[in-house]
């Protein structure tokens, strides 16, 4: 009898984050267009947003570094599967003790390796090689949330655990960077990301609906669910900034 599926392990999903196919090409484009020789994208997950970059800059090398080590089983059969093995290393580490820069970093939703949102741009400052760009990615709140609705969300949560998106455009500027461009998750790119990181364990479910491990794992999917839908929908937003 299998075991449960565990949660957010984004089998269903390209990417860990509210992030569109059109748009990581849009912005995997654009990038590689300056023609970086090298590529450094912390907490990279699986990858996926590193290897588009890759295949659109020939030239170019990169690394990603990430802690969950299924993540990473996953980043380096991707990268063998495109021929791309030659050209990508994924390091199993912290990002904070990497060391070395790149033309270009990316660091998507993994800020909090460095602390908080401007100690993660500040050390970031330190590894984007001069005239490089940095792909910034962290969430940022649409609109204050109601006491009611911030109740909903993860544990612990507070309203200045985000700034809004001009606040953290400031952070951005503040830490040495210049905004070269701003732009932001749509809903669809949120339900995309929401509903991809639970299906996996709700097909589960629908097959399994007696085994030991459905009422807990029913659970767990009802309280992701509801962080969502009666917590952060419409009120959390995600930035893309091009940074330089």
């Amino acid at each position: 009898m299998s075991h449960a599926p565990p949660l957010g392990t984004g089998a269903y999903l390209d990417f860990n984050g509210p992030l569109s196919a059109a748009r990581a090409d849009r912005l995997a484009t654009s990038l590689a267009a300056r023609g970086p020789a090298t590529v450094l994208d912390l907490g990279c997950g699986w990858g996926e947003l590193l290897l588009r970059v890759l295949a659109a800059a020939p030239g170019a090398t990169g690394v990603g570094v990430e802690t969950h080590a299924a993540d990473l089983v996953r980043a380096r059969a991707n990268a063998a599967a495109r021929g791309l093995a030659d050209r990508v290393t994924f390091v199993d580490g912290p990002a904070a003790d990497h060391d070395g820069g790149a033309d270009l970093v990316i660091n998507i939703g993994a800020y909090h390796a460095f602390g908080d949102l401007s100690d993660g741009l500040r050390a970031l400052r330190g590894l984007v090689n001069p005239g490089g760009r940095l792909l910034f990615g962290a969430e940022f709140w649409e609109q204050p949330p109601p006491p009611e609705r911030l109740a909903r969300m993860w544990a612990g949560m507070t309203v200045d655990d985000c700034d809004d998106l001009a606040g953290l455009v400031d952070r951005a500027t503040a830490a040495g960077f210049r905004p070269l461009r701003i732009e932001t998750a749509t809903r669809a790119e949120w339900e995309e990301f929401e509903s991809g990181l639970a299906a996996d364990a709700e097909e589960w479910l629908l097959a399994n609906p007696g085994h030991p491990e459905a009422a807990d794992l029913r659970s767990k999917l009802d309280n992701q669910r509801d962080i969502w839908l009666r917590g952060h929908r419409d009120l959390m937003g995600f930035a893309y900034l091009t940074l330089g």
